[in-house]
């Protein structure tokens, strides 16, 4: 899984530190606004496509629960984690004057009391969650458990982090706005992280009533790190230190196509946590032996997956250094097709990646594991999202921002699964789904602005599993700015 021999060294020269990632590094540690350094034409762009964005969590999450669904136009459950990007979509909507500040209080105030108010216990079917955690899918009618899913441990932090988000954000003193506070605080401390470390230290990642525990624990890096901190940090059900020591201990530090980092494959992996937490200079002491932060470790990732797609080892059609991006998203088909003579592989959803651990490569792209990883390396995501956008036009690119997926290789008459296939161009999802719609609107605001890592910071839960998980430096080591 390395590069070419022959642009190998190209590779690793351009990874390292050329002028214009190192100005762009600079600038992201000092905190400074994206918007500085965009043309006319890109703020044009990332103004669109934050928008766009934004409104499929404000148009299609139901006002009187909050509950958003996992995908549009094809009708789906509703995904709490979706809901957790919704809660913290709806601050950013208020800040960029696309809806009112009443407007996203409203919205934001029904959904925490939704999920205060729903039904809790260990029945098979009719509750929304229990112990304090939610089921992965609901049914959006009346937000009870879909089917025979999961209660989800992962799922139901993605959801806490927004609420405790709009905690932060909501803090004027008013009524209103002290009730959202008040909420947040509920949700987080009703949750019961014990009782689903069935195997401590470790989180589990599931319940079912069925089959109680599922026989699975998080573990390794992963998308989890928000789920570790708040259960570190709980004030009601705690877990210690050695929950976070259980985490680390099974990361592979390795090299892919530049320079080392702890591997994840999907980027995915590299961003959820840091929509809510701002990582730059900070570090716990596996960082620290390794002299960086997590924020540069996914900057490392971001960098790697784009050298392999311009080494493109598999021969997909499209690839280079901007059309590049493997994350968890939807796919063509199950099954081959022969192109060019050659038998191609495809899946339609699937943890797609490319890292020392392994690569799932079967030509399927999406602009959300690039477009989340803007903060990381905006030098190369910024050109990448505009020609995306410029070759494949409304293919791509259309009412709710970009589709969640594409892939150029298949472009030959072939039965797809899903989405359709444009002779010549490829084939293109007709979804939006609401977990890559989530941390395309999140880190592109927190790259121009830093809205959700600056409240974040004052979140004192997130704060103290921090610090309990051996968190040192930079704004941890500061005193906290006033409200």
């Amino acid at each position: 899984m390395i590069a070419r021999a022959g642009i190998a060294l190209a590779l690793l020269a351009q990874l390292a530190a050329p002028a214009e990632a190192a100005a762009a590094r600079r600038a992201t540690a000092a905190g400074a606004a994206g918007d500085a350094s965009l043309t006319p034409a890109q703020r044009a762009f990332v103004d669109t496509l934050e928008s766009r964005t934004f409104h499929y969590f404000w148009d299609l999450s139901d006002p009187r629960t909050g509950l958003t669904p996992d995908r549009w136009p094809t009708k789906s459950f509703a995904s709490v984690a979706a809901v957790g990007f919704a809660l913290t979509a709806y601050p950013i909507g208020a800040e960029r004057g696309w809806i009112t500040r009443e407007q996203a209080l409203e919205r934001t105030l029904a959904t925490l009391r939704f999920f205060w108010t729903s039904r809790q216990d260990s029945a098979a079917a009719g509750a929304t969650g229990y112990r304090g955690f939610y089921y992965h899918f609901l049914r959006p009618e009346d937000g009870t458990r879909f089917e025979q899913v999961e209660l989800s441990s992962i799922d139901t932090a993605l959801l806490l982090a927004g609420a405790l988000f709009v905690g932060q954000y909501f803090d004027r003193p008013t009524p209103r706005e002290r009730q959202v506070g008040a909420l947040a605080e509920s949700l987080y401390r009703r949750v019961d992280w014990r009782w689903m470390s069935v195997r401590p230290p470790s989180i589990c990642l599931g319940w079912e009533p069925e089959h109680g525990h599922l026989p699975y624990d998080a573990g390794g890096y992963d998308e989890s790190a928000i789920m570790h901190l708040l259960a570190i940090g709980s004030p009601t059900h705690p877990l210690g230190a050695a929950t976070w020591a259980h985490r680390v201990r099974d990361y592979r530090w390795a090299s892919f196509h530049g320079p080392p980092q702890v591997n994840f494959s999907p980027l995915f992996g590299h961003q959820y946590s840091h929509a809510w937490i701002d990582f730059r200079g900070i570090a716990d002491a596996w960082m620290r032996a390794k002299g960086i932060d997590y924020f540069e470790n996914s900057r490392r990732a971001t960098l790697s997956q784009r050298a392999y797609a311009i080494a493109n080892p598999g021969g997909f059609a499209g690839y280079g250094p901007e059309v590049w991006g493997l994350t968890a998203s939807d796919g063509p088909l199950d099954g081959a097709v022969t192109i060019a003579g050659r038998r191609r592989e495809f899946r339609t959803y699937a943890a797609r990646g490319a890292s020392a651990l392994e690569v799932v490569d079967d030509g399927t792209l999406a602009p959300a594991a690039a477009a989340g990883s803007v903060p990381f390396a905006p030098e190369v995501v910024l050109p990448a999202l505009l020609r995306m956008n410029e070759r494949y036009g409304a293919n791509l690119f259309s009412t709710y921002g970009f589709l969640d997926a594409f892939n150029p290789t298949l472009d030959v008459p072939a039965r797809a699964s899903q989405g359709r296939i444009v002779s010549g161009v490829g084939w293109f999802d007709t979804d939006w789904l609401g977990i890559d719609e989530g941390p395309i609107l999140v880190m592109i605001e927190n790259w121009r602005s830093g809205l959700v890592w600056s409240r974040m910071r004052r979140c004192p839960h997130l704060v103290r599993g921090l610090e309990v998980a051996g968190f040192r430096g930079g704004w941890l080591d500061r005193p906290p700015a006033a409200k």
